[in-house]
């Protein structure tokens, strides 16, 4: 009797646990989306979640680099979901940043681009150089996501790639103020050690003619892969048997200032050009001071800079990664602010198309204390139509030099 009353209790204990695990079962979870709903709709307090991709150098020589670009897409990303993220239809999303290091290598780019879209359903792709954007050209079209391009290359957007927005300005707008600067003060003579980059190709091919148009002789031209030399003490001294007046130098930050450095200490009196990726401020924390940087021409330092919306923003990027921040971290945090914007305006998180086409609505509604830089919109070739400012090293401090426009 025993036996069968126990059997009988045993048999209705199972029934309960299958009942309440049926119960549970049916939940519905509101808290986890991919955001592909195509017309952003939703309701019923659900969050969605818009993946951003990110591929960058993470690691080797460009690696600071490619961590601050990334910085400032983490930051505007972080600040917009804790303000409770964005409403697009009637429903809530939260951004979720997808990084994955490419080594400053197109192929890699390329490769990574293919699993962010592929395995996070990616509608926008931030990559901080021409040869990975390039890469990325080829298929993200046909493959159908934004490159949020963080490069001053122009041929990124004449190809006529519906799907690229260029963020900083176009590097061919400094080359006549740089050249002008550096002949007037230090004389004609140039060296060229850039990147051996694309991007390092494109712009020396660019300035030496002009540099030539404007009278001046090219004694030295070569290039340094930053992915492969640390020593740069033979090229340097090879170019200064030459007797240069200035040096053309960049690349990443950190190298580029090892490369002023050590032309310093081999006795280099003469000036600098700095192409736009180095920033004057990050490589004087190599160098120690701006005295090894005397006579250098280069970007204007955001830490610089007179625009309302900047001292929260350094204060802020400080305080979360113990450094000054660069152009590379504001330009990439105004942009995701921008995408964000474009897609409330164009009331999708997934298509594309519609939030290119919805990118000046974007500009245009970035909170003001969000801005960053001045950004009055996107021209029709797809880049950012952002004002340069120009900074040059003299006694020691820095001092803006007015823009010559070609």
């Amino acid at each position: 009797m025993k036996k069968r009353k126990w059997s009988i209790l045993a048999m209705m204990a199972a029934i309960m646990m299958l009942m309440l695990a049926a119960c549970n079962s049916s939940t519905t979870n509101n808290n986890a989306s991919t955001g592909n709903n195509n017309n952003g709709g939703g309701g019923g307090g659900e969050t969605g979640t818009v993946n951003i991709g990110y591929s960058g150098p993470l690691s080797g020589p460009a690696a600071y680099y490619g961590e601050r670009t990334l910085n400032g897409v983490k930051m505007a990303a972080e600040e917009i979901n804790n303000s409770g993220g964005f409403e697009v239809n009637g429903k809530t999303y939260k951004l979720n940043i997808v990084s994955l290091d490419d080594k400053y290598l197109p192929n890699e780019t390329a490769a990574n681009a293919k699993r962010l879209v592929q395995e996070h359903q990616t509608p926008i792709i931030f990559t901080p150089h021409s040869g990975g954007v390039m890469a990325l050209q080829v298929f993200n079209q046909t493959d159908n996501f934004i490159i949020a391009a963080y490069t001053s290359e122009p041929k990124i957007t004449q190809t006529g790639n519906k799907l690229t927005v260029r963020i900083p300005p176009r590097y061919d707008g400094y080359i006549p103020t740089f050249t002008d600067y550096a002949m007037k003060r230090f004389g004609k003579k140039l060296a060229a050690l850039p990147t051996a980059t694309q991007y390092g190709k494109d712009w020396t091919e660019k300035l030496l003619p002009y540099w030539e148009k404007q009278g001046g002789e090219v004694v030295y031209k070569s290039s340094i892969d930053f992915t492969k030399d640390t020593d740069f003490f033979t090229i340097v001294t090879n170019a200064l048997k030459e007797k240069p007046d200035v040096l053309f130098i960049g690349g990443p930050s950190e190298p580029t200032a090892k490369v002023a450095k050590q032309a310093r200490e081999l006795g280099f009196k003469g000036g600098f050009i700095i192409m736009d990726q180095a920033k004057l401020d990050e490589m004087k924390r190599v160098t120690g001071s701006y005295d090894m940087l005397e006579g250098s021409i280069g970007v204007m330092p955001l830490v610089e800079s007179d625009q309302p919306a900047v001292p929260e923003f350094v204060k802020n990027y400080r305080a979360k990664f113990n450094e000054d921040p660069g152009s590379e971290a504001a330009y990439n945090y105004l942009a995701l602010y921008a995408f964000v914007e474009a897609m409330k305006a164009a009331g999708t998180v997934d298509d594309p198309q519609a939030i290119r086409e919805h990118m000046n609505d974007g500009l245009k509604n970035i909170p003001d204390e969000k801005k960053v830089y001045n950004v009055p919109s996107i021209g029709d070739d797809g880049g950012f139509e952002s004002e340069i400012v120009v900074a040059a090293v003299e006694n020691g401090k820095i001092v803006p030099i007015e823009l010559i426009k070609q």
